[in-house]
């Protein structure tokens, strides 16, 4: 197979005797494409990323496996809390997305922490997942200098000098990039060129979801159905042959239950604050688009049965490849099996059970995610109060990914060995929606402004939630799924939710 060779362009020298490669051979690839700035996924990450560098004047390309998807809510289909509110404040602050759509989609409002004082308060917000997926896609159609295309990237083209040559060495040795990443080749074939690329893979670098002891290469099930989406396993290969630090880290969603087959009268209700809070400082004063649909969320409490199933059950887990065959899973956001384990003193444990849409009879049962084999999930759900009867519409599952150690990193998410690489999300280890759209901002921004040679985006520890993200990233790195939480910030008492835009 012939490789696809482009100039190559080193230090401001050039020479046309050294290819430009994608470290892999392939078919001479058709450009089909060549922009500014090339975002690669198109969830929370990818989306504030395309969008931040398209309104900082770059020409931007999204790529995603499917636009359907896009902006699509995974697992809990909510956004903000403590900790997280503060840095979505932060992004509808910086012209963001999430929380003008958040606005659109929200059918459950509160303010967490109420109680106590405004530093640690946290909006949150219950989202219709149909009705925020949809907003999101409309207001990245109508991004002005934002393109978005329906493919699966299979590799990366990064420019860099032949292997032991002098101009290899000398960049080693100054401490400059040994590369420079220019574009993306596509599962047909097809490349995409641009000046700097923006790699929010989630969940899908090397993806395996897990379902008891049936395992499966994938990056996550399609909604609501059985159907999985394909891992991405060409990309990572690449990252591991550019020496970039990999590793594995899992995470989990709870089953999905059926509305109809739960006894709502036996259960505490919780309603929605009224009015509503609106997340966006553009709606301040205002109200939300669903303020006349509020639904009210349930809780229940699993109980000794359910904790006796979770232990009888423990061999039926999955065979993890990370944590030491238990899942480095997110310590913060613990699955059912974890909070058992680890606290065996607690006789109960709540159960949140929240609406997924308006018109939708999915319920997603927070705080129960463990991928038990599903007549162990059923077992387990049916051995709590209003439960007995429920039907899983959905089987719970876990994934296991590929994750870059984010201490390879500079301040502006740029990789420190490649120029031109940026990276969001899940894929330098954090888990959440909100995290990941604070990221994604930072990159897409930065991506476009190093097109145009401007000055970088950067926050400080002192001046948001956001720079204690990327501080915290890259300067200690993470072996689990990085949470956001208000005792993460030194400077909490005047890093408020409230304030977030001054």
């Amino acid at each position: 197979a012939r490789v696809a060779l482009l100039v190559f362009a080193w230090a401001g020298g050039r020479s046309p005797h050294v290819p430009s490669r994608t470290l892999r051979a392939a078919p001479r690839a058709a450009v089909v494409r060549d922009v500014d700035v090339l975002v690669v996924g198109g969830g929370h990450a990818g989306c504030e990323a395309a969008a931040a560098a398209a309104r900082s004047g770059a020409r931007t390309v999204l790529v995603t496996q499917r636009i359907d998807t896009i902006g699509e809510m995974s697992c809990n289909p909510s956004i903000g809390g403590i900790g997280k509110g503060h840095l979505v404040r932060e992004v509808d602050a910086l012209d963001g997305l999430m929380g003008r759509v958040i606005d659109e989609a929200g059918i459950h409002f509160r303010m967490l922490n109420r109680r106590k004082g405004p530093a640690v308060q946290g909006p949150r917000a219950q989202a219709d997942r149909e009705l925020y997926r949809d907003a999101m896609l409309r207001e990245l159609q109508a991004y002005p200098g934002l393109e978005l295309y329906e493919a699966s990237v299979e590799d990366l083209v990064v420019d860099e000098p032949a292997e032991g040559s002098a101009a290899a060495a000398a960049a080693a040795e100054a401490g400059r990039p040994v590369g420079r990443a220019c574009g993306v080749i596509t599962a047909d074939g097809s490349e995409l060129r641009a000046r700097a690329v923006v790699l929010t893979t989630g969940t899908f670098l090397r993806g395996v979801v897990h379902v008891g002891r049936e395992s499966r290469p994938a990056g996550r099930f399609v909604s609501t159905s059985e159907a999985v989406e394909p891992p991405s396993t060409g990309l990572a290969a690449t990252l591991g042959r550019l020496a970039l630090p990999l590793d594995r880290l899992k995470t989990g969603t709870p089953p999905r239950l059926s509305a109809q087959s739960i006894d709502f009268s036996r259960l505490e209700p919780q309603p929605s604050e009224e009015p509503p809070l609106p997340f966006s400082f553009l709606n301040e004063g205002e109200s939300v688009a669903q303020a006349a649909n509020l639904i009210t969320c349930h809780k229940t409490y699993t109980n000794a049965e359910t904790h006796r199933i979770v232990v009888d059950s423990k061999h039926t887990l999955p065979a993890y490849e990370s944590g030491d065959g238990k899942g480095a899973g997110p310590r913060y956001c613990p699955s059912l099996f974890s909070k058992v384990e680890r606290f065996p003193e607690r006789e109960a444990h709540i159960v949140w059970l929240e609406p997924e849409g308006l018109d939708s009879d999915w319920v997603y049962p927070n705080g129960i995610s463990s991928a038990f084999p599903p007549d162990v999930q059923l077992r387990l759900v049916r051995s709590m109060v209003g439960l007995e009867g429920a039907t899983i519409l959905k089987p719970a599952y876990d994934v296991e990914y590929d994750y870059v150690d984010p201490t390879c990193l500079r301040r502006t998410l740029e990789v420190s060995t490649v120029e031109g690489l940026f990276l969001a999300g899940q894929i330098i280890g954090t888990t959440g929606y909100e995290e990941a759209a604070a990221l994604g901002l930072v990159a897409g921004a930065n991506a476009a402004l190093s097109c145009s040679r401007g000055p970088p985006l950067t926050v400080g520890r002192h001046q948001g939630y956001i720079g204690v993200l990327v501080d915290d990233l890259v300067t200690r790195g993470t072996t689990e799924p990085y949470r956001m939480f208000t005792s993460r910030a030194e400077w909490r008492l005047m890093l408020r939710a409230d304030n977030a835009d001054a």
